[in-house]
């Protein structure tokens, strides 16, 4: 058994092998709070939590670090605009990120690092970077010297002559305009910290670099992000980390993008998605489907007509699930091992959608085994089944998911009162050989977005597709 990922810095597949035997470090660049998360910034959580339940499904004791980033130039734009203090904002929107990983049923961490919190990491590898030669101070702030460093863009394959850095007001004093900020000089209004060369705050890659050294050491296994974060933020986290005298991440994984019109979904562009919109208008497991289900390479288009598509395909699986429960008469546990073609499509780079088709192969040899009332066959294939969905993050009978919400579960009593009603209305037009009339009230409930199956204990309903 081998696990494989692509290594963007090798750009190929590569066979995981771990620093330490049977244990992964994992470090993901996590949310940045200057706003709410759309579902493009919990696609990110979503794939690596699915990355890290596969990593302990195969044995492996997973650290996994998700930073976030709690100041920088855009959520002090927001305090500005907003007249309210950068703190209260970070905050808030932290908040909401943490309730969107948890109501699409992502793990809790190992440690979720704020950048405030690690200042004086920050200054002690400035310091070392500058007695290396590796940066140097100007007007209070400080840059890295990208020259010193060889190997700089062999993760994004640019040529240094032709490099474009991104750069933010204020940063004057710079040798090189390629060379780039890893802390700010303070400003009217603006928060900031002292340190050996003035008063100001941190730059963004800084605190990765600095966060990734405190909790995962000189070396890891796996650096994680969306593919917009390869230049300039992990260009220039390798930069400083490496010229520190770090060896840093042994892999990166980086993830698509979830786009509207062929566009990236930001913040900026206007064209974004609330997550704490989207679960109120979908069940947050149907979401998770949609999110967490294609390749975690691929782009996902954004649309409502792909989401019904996603909760048409969950309704399949959750159907099979309910109904062997109801004839097992109680609940029939996961499986101790997946399926092995399940096992080889997620140790070849994480293969979701290959895993998911055996998935719903299996419901569909369950299915039949119910069709002919083999009860035994039937459990097997959902007893495989919940075992599959747990590593996905997608079992209907775990525990996260018990109570939730299937589009208003405080009606749920009076809605089957009323269906009830129907159905005893549609037996007896059976009972008195009324098919056509039967035939009707089915399909005037379907139409109401509910599906009938007639079982052997009784007609039962739940919730279609919405239309």
């Amino acid at each position: 058994m081998t696990i494989r990922l692509y290594d963007t810095s090798a750009r190929q597949i590569r066979d995981f092998v771990p620093l330490a035997a049977g244990c992964v470090s994992i470090y993901l660049c996590g949310a940045t709070v200057q706003a709410a998360p759309h579902i493009g910034h919990i696609r990110s959580g979503l794939n690596f939590d699915i990355m890290r339940r596969w990593f302990e499904y195969r044995g492996y004791d997973v650290t996994f670090i998700r930073n976030v980033t709690d100041i920088d130039d855009k959520i002090i734009a927001k305090s500005a605009e907003q007249g309210r203090p950068w703190s209260a904002i970070g905050y808030e929107n932290e908040r909401a990120f943490n309730a969107g990983y948890d109501a699409l049923g992502c793990l809790p961490v190992t440690y979720e690092p704020r950048a405030t919190g690690h200042v004086p990491e920050m200054i002690e590898m400035m310091r070392g970077l500058i007695e290396r030669g590796h940066a140097y101070a100007a007007d209070g702030n400080v840059y890295f010297d990208v020259r010193s460093f060889p190997g700089y863009l062999e993760l994004s394959n640019q040529d240094l002559d032709d490099l474009r850095q991104p750069s933010g007001e204020g940063e004057t004093g710079k040798r090189d305009q390629r060379d780039f900020a890893m802390w700010k000089a303070t400003r009217p209004g603006e928060p900031s910290w002292e340190t050996p060369w003035g008063r100001g705050r941190p730059g963004w890659h800084l605190e990765c670099s600095a966060m990734a050294h405190k909790y995962l050491g000189t070396a890891f296994d796996i650096h994680g992000g969306g593919i917009d974060l390869i230049f300039p933020h992990h260009e220039n986290e390798i930069a400083q980390a490496k010229a520190y005298g770090d060896e840093f991440a042994k892999y990166w994984v980086h993830n698509g993008w979830v786009t509207m019109s062929g566009e990236k979904m930001s913040k900026s562009l206007g064209n974004s998605v609330l997550v704490s919109e989207m679960v109120k208008a979908w069940r947050p497991i149907v979401l998770r489907y949609y999110l967490g289900t294609p390749h975690y390479r691929s782009m996902i288009e954004y649309s409502e007509e792909a989401l019904r598509e996603a909760e048409s395909a969950f309704a399949r699986i959750e159907g099979f699930v309910q109904r062997v429960t109801e004839k097992a008469g109680e609940t029939v546990e996961p499986a101790t091992e997946v399926p092995p073609a399940f096992a080889e499509a997620m140790d070849d780079d994480l293969g979701v959608p290959q895993a998911l088709a055996i998935v719903h192969t299996t419901v569909r040899q369950g299915n039949s085994a119910l069709a002919a009332d083999d009860k035994e066959a039937a459990v097997a294939r959902l007893a495989e089944v919940r075992a599959m969905l747990g590593v996905l993050g997608l079992d209907p009978l775990d525990e996260h998911w018990a109570g939730e919400s299937d589009r208003g579960d405080d009606l749920h009593g009076v809605v089957d009162t009323l269906v009830r009603l129907v159905l005893d209305q549609r037996q007896s037009a059976r009972e008195r050989k009324d098919w056509p009339a039967a035939d009707a009230i089915r399909d005037q409930l379907n139409q109401s977005g509910l599906v009938i199956e007639d079982s052997p204990t009784g007609p039962r309903w739940t919730l279609g597709p919405r239309q």
